[in-house]
């Protein structure tokens, strides 16, 4: 559980380091099911965004990834459901109801791990108050060497910021250059939580070892979606801790909306309940 203070940060900020939610060895036994995983898959994409060449200087790099690990191994599983986790994902979110939105495996290889450009989660799959946030669980060490996430204090207040879509979706260099965001190196066990509006990125890994984490993004099942982005994702929709009061009653207006139906207006949308101002639509 965050402290008060360590809450305040959040709300404050927009992100939290959470030292040791996990023991070293846990983080250790998790390291081995990963790379174990990424074996074993027949499909081994590059999962590296197009829009990282220039955080790369033009340099070839490659990042392994796997969507939905709780479907591969039931340690994952086991994970997403661990009261030390969803303890603190209620916290942020401001809601004892922890929904599942996706998961995401990622193994920066060593000397040339691909680098993330600065970019919000919420326009991959927007939410109507924005009650989505996202939880980084180290499994190794994550240095500034390795490629360690980055992340701007306080963006989370601008709300809803306008993307360049080409090469996935990032915001433009220019105006937002990675120099602006703040390291979050982490040990084995750390976990890493942000709103979905919190502006962040990561560096190439330049070292002589991977760097393996997994990402969790989690919502308020009672924030309705704005568009049916993501729904392929498996599992999307599990409840990891408390319930959904709607009855799934968004996922199927996400359906709906998928086969032509409408999802109607955003009107009004805060940022969580993290305490800061409303904002209008983007």
């Amino acid at each position: 559980m965050l402290s008060e203070d360590q809450l305040e940060d959040y709300q404050k900020n927009g992100y939290i380091l959470v030292k040791g939610l996990f023991d070293p060895d846990e983080a250790a036994a998790m390291r081995i099911e990963s790379h174990d995983l990424l074996a074993r898959l027949a499909d081994k994409q590059d999962a590296t965004w197009a829009s990282s060449a220039g955080i790369a200087d033009g340099k070839k790099t490659s990042l392994q990834h796997c969507h939905d690990a709780q479907f591969y191994s039931a340690a994952f599983s086991r994970l997403l459901t661990d009261p030390r986790f969803t303890d603190v994902a209620g916290q942020v979110l401001g809601t004892p109801n922890v929904q599942l939105h996706h998961t995401k495996l990622f193994v920066k290889p060593p000397s040339a791990g691909s680098p993330f450009p600065m970019h919000q989660d919420h326009p991959f799959f927007p939410h109507t108050y924005h009650r989505m946030a996202a939880a980084i669980m180290h499994f190794d060490a994550s240095t500034v060497e390795k490629g360690c996430v980055r992340v701007v204090p306080g963006s989370y207040l601008n709300g809803p910021l306008e993307h360049l879509a080409e090469g996935s979706f990032h915001l433009d260099p220019e105006q937002w250059p990675i120099d602006m965001s703040v390291p979050c190196p982490a040990d084995p066990g750390d976990v890493l939580f942000f709103s979905y509006l919190t502006v962040h990125a990561s560096g190439v890994n330049v070292s002589g070892e991977p760097r393996t984490t997994w990402l969790v993004q989690f919502r308020d099942p009672a924030d309705p979606p704005l568009t049916d982005a993501h729904t392929f994702s498996l599992g999307q929709g599990m409840m990891l801790a408390g319930i959904d009061p709607t009855a799934r009653g968004h996922a199927s207006a996400a359906a709906t909306d998928a086969m032509g139906g409408s999802m109607g207006g955003a009107g009004t949308m805060g940022v969580g309940t993290m305490g800061a101002a409303t904002m209008g639509p983007s």
